[in-house]
């Protein structure tokens, strides 16, 4: 049949294409007996139909824009909040301090690109296992735990203290899907050092002393994402300066940036990998 053959035919740019699926509607419509008159008495229908088959049948003209790459998330956790305060840090509280900082890294991470997810925005008091399920339901690529102090120097840097373990080393009843609650980091402690090795590089870097360790973590333990919990504490200096205060801007726009710093390059490791 010519409608057919021309169909064949002809090339697939938009106009021939969406031309050529309104002759072969038409002839459709006159194989089975309908008029002229029928099929105009019937324009509402004849044309929904005709832009349903040009939306659906030119695959080549409607091509399927590609999906975006997914975005690197990480996850901040105020620690403390609400009827947890935390240490008492000069005349601020602990939960204080931590949930400002927080939203200042935030603010630094989102300019280069990352996901932010954040355990909490306000005064809010939450349990271990919740900041947690947050990292966890968030899909995270990593977390760190925001704490301050006025004893020590500089940032004490903390890995959880649970025993590295392969999932392949676990019973045989494991199920990836269900880790085991407050183990779940067992599975994670390896990737937590090597996180905890460029977060300790980039603090360095920025001169900021940085003192190493591991111990037990609550939320930390049951997260399913490389993870580490930083405690800030003021920065001790032998020369005229005096020490820097928690509460100095300089301080903690060094901290804040070489947080930063770390995590884009913790992302661009992980995209190498990603990439081998």
């Amino acid at each position: 049949m010519r409608w057919i053959e021309d169909i064949r035919r002809e090339p697939s740019d938009s106009g021939a294409s969406i031309s050529l699926l309104l002759r072969a509607t038409c002839f459709a419509l006159r194989t089975t007996g309908q008029t002229v008159v029928e099929i105009h008495s019937r324009r509402g229908w004849f044309w929904a139909m005709a832009a349903l088959f040009a939306f659906t049948a030119s695959g080549p003209i409607f091509a399927q824009a590609p999906s975006p790459a997914p975005r690197f998330v990480v996850v901040l956790d105020a620690a403390h909040g609400g009827n947890d305060a935390g240490a008492r840090l000069g005349g601020e509280a602990e939960k204080a301090y931590t949930l400002a900082f927080s939203v200042r890294l935030r603010s630094l991470l989102m300019a280069r690109g990352f996901g932010v997810v954040t355990t909490r925005e306000s005064d809010t008091t939450l349990e271990p296992d919740f900041r947690a399920q947050i990292a966890n339901h968030a899909n995270a690529q990593a977390c760190i735990s925001l704490h301050a102090a006025e004893s020590g120097s500089g940032v004490h840097l903390f890995v959880s203290s649970l025993a590295p373990v392969q999932n392949t080393h676990l019973d045989a009843h494991f199920d990836a899907r269900f880790p085991a609650w407050k183990t779940a980091q067992a599975a994670w402690v390896m990737r937590s050092l090597s996180f905890a090795g460029v977060v300790n590089s980039a603090l360095s870097h920025a001169t900021v002393p940085v003192t190493l360790g591991r111990t037990a973590l609550p939320a930390i333990d049951s997260m399913r994402c490389p993870a580490v919990a930083i405690e800030i504490a003021p920065e001790r200096s032998t020369d005229a300066q005096g020490p820097a205060g928690l509460d100095d801007p300089d301080y903690q726009a060094r901290v804040a940036d070489a947080l930063a710093a770390a995590l884009v390059e913790w992302r661009s490791q992980a995209r190498e990998d990603r990439d081998q």
